[in-house]
């Protein structure tokens, strides 16, 4: 009797063991990823669980491991993910990667359809669900036509904002390459509070003076908060 009753505690339902209906792979087949779970839609990147747990426990065990939810894996490493016992560096890959993915699908969306820039709000738009939950600082420029449609949105560094990191000629070279005749630079500040520093306004106006010099006029800079922005450009910062 003691021994079925250490069976029964240690036994955790694998999802082979489901019947096909109720496993996650097919039911999202059967009717559509929007009726799976933020668990199951793990479990399908997993692929396996380990000896102890499902792939849909591991799933939920990732999910309650940071109590930001789901906003933990817009910014998270391999290295992070690893400390979760039965994630490995495969299984960290495939989350990291899917994220990633995702980041950049909503993102393209929301390019086009802001494809002309009229204001920093039009800028806001773009880019802030995507910057305003990292943990990091991102610097990154919106490449402008002469009609002033986004042409593309680039990385140019991650780390603390100084001027060694933002170099002029690292935002420059992407603007000419792909033949941009303006630019908007954009970074974010993982406080969430976006009023500028006195380095934020120096290299905004370094990067202006350059770009004066190459011909590509910096339009202006906006910083991401947590849900607010501010705009160099409205604040008179950058003269």
């Amino acid at each position: 009797m003691g021994i079925e009753n250490k069976k029964t505690e240690n036994y955790s339902v694998k999802i082979h063991d489901l019947p096909t209906s109720e496993r996650p792979r097919e039911r999202l087949l059967n009717n559509g990823a929007h009726v799976l779970s933020n668990a199951e839609l793990f479990a399908i990147l997993l692929s396996t669980g380990t000896k102890e747990k499902s792939a849909v426990a591991l799933a939920e065990t990732i999910l309650t491991y940071a109590q930001e939810g789901l906003r933990f894996f817009t910014d998270c490493t391999v290295e992070e993910l690893s400390k979760i016992k039965g994630i490995g560096l495969a299984k960290s890959a495939k989350i990291i990667a899917a994220v990633e993915l995702g980041k950049r699908i909503a993102l393209s969306s929301k390019v086009n359809n802001y494809s002309k820039i009229k204001s920093p709000d039009d800028v806001s738009n773009i880019i802030m669900e995507n910057m305003r939950y990292l943990k990091k600082e991102y610097f990154s420029i919106l490449l402008l036509n002469t009609k002033n449609e986004v042409i593309s949105l680039e990385n140019i560094s991650i780390g603390n904002l100084n001027s060694s990191i933002v170099h002029p000629r690292e935002v420059f070279v992407k603007a000419i390459k792909r033949s941009s005749s303006s630019i908007i630079l954009a970074h974010n500040h993982p406080s969430g509070d976006p009023k500028p520093s006195n380095e934020d306004i120096q290299i905004t106006r370094r990067l202006v003076e350059a770009g004066k010099l190459i011909g590509i006029a910096v339009l202006d800079h906006i910083i991401i908060g947590d849900g607010v922005y501010c705009s160099l450009k409205e604040e008179h910062l950058m003269d």
